[in-house]
């Protein structure tokens, strides 16, 4: 059987990524769609990450610094330098604003927010001129999430710095974008939903987007990969909204 045509404009070969929060789920994905690409990755996550073979993967919370440094230092020592950074780690509880403790907000900025800023600011010295990065935020970035309060504005807040830093560093041609992703279910996201129907508040998520189906992290990593490749070439500060029409619905539901 006839190859399927793969234009060389979206190959990876050759380049080094580095994708953190890749143990599972949406990370998982795009790592593994990565390397299907040809590009070697270099992986982190709180949880042990197996089944790459030869990647660079470490264990760590990217919210220390330290263990950041010590990454960062790895994928030097590894590959040189880094032509794609993929930030994904985050994560979220849910809980009515009013009884988010200050400790329970300050965990969320951090790890939704803060460490989005310091892994660019530590892998940035890595990355030659026309490379890429590319942050997932969420659909929660652009419309209410009664429950997510906090998490929806750190979400925003990576989406406000991807614009940002893509005018930054457009004169080094280096390219920061984002994906939304919503409605792609992933043990982490199914645990929080679960926990959101059962509670009190008034409002529930719509439960199908407008195509009538839900995605897969597959479909966050294709989007990821099209924005690393040269097939973006010209995408800048830009955010694919990767929900099968979530964002475009806004409160309208499909019945």
């Amino acid at each position: 059987m006839r190859k399927p045509y793969v234009p060389e404009e979206i190959l990876l070969t050759g380049k080094a990524a580095v994708v953190t929060g890749a143990a599972r789920g949406i990370g998982r994905a795009v790592a593994e769609t990565l390397a299907g690409f040809g590009a070697e990755v270099a992986l982190c996550d709180r949880d042990a990450i197996d089944g790459f073979g030869e990647a660079f993967a470490m264990t760590l919370d990217v919210r220390d610094p330290v263990a950041l440094e010590v990454f960062a230092q790895g994928v030097r020592e590894r590959f040189g330098r880094v032509d794609l950074l993929v930030n994904n780690a985050g994560g979220t509880f849910h809980a009515a604003f009013a009884d988010v403790s200050p400790n329970g907000e300050s965990a969320l900025i951090a790890e939704n927010f803060t460490q989005v800023t310091a892994v660019i600011r530590r892998f940035l010295p890595l990355m030659p001129d026309g490379s890429s990065i590319v942050n997932v935020t969420s659909s929660e970035a652009h419309q209410a999430a009664p429950g997510f309060a906090v998490y929806a504005a750190m979400k925003a807040a990576v989406e406000s710095l991807t614009r940002s830093l893509a005018l930054e560093l457009a004169p080094r041609g280096i390219r920061v974008n984002a994906i939304a992703p919503d409605a792609l279910p992933t043990a982490g996201e199914e645990a929080v939903r679960e926990h959101m129907l059962a509670a009190p508040l008034p409002f529930e998520p719509v439960r199908l987007p407008p195509l009538g189906r839900l995605g897969d992290p597959a479909d966050a990593a294709a989007a990821v990969v099209f924005l690393a490749s040269r097939l973006a070439g010209f995408v800048t500060g830009a955010t694919l909204h990767v929900d099968g029409g979530i964002h475009a619905g806004g409160g309208w539901r499909r019945v």
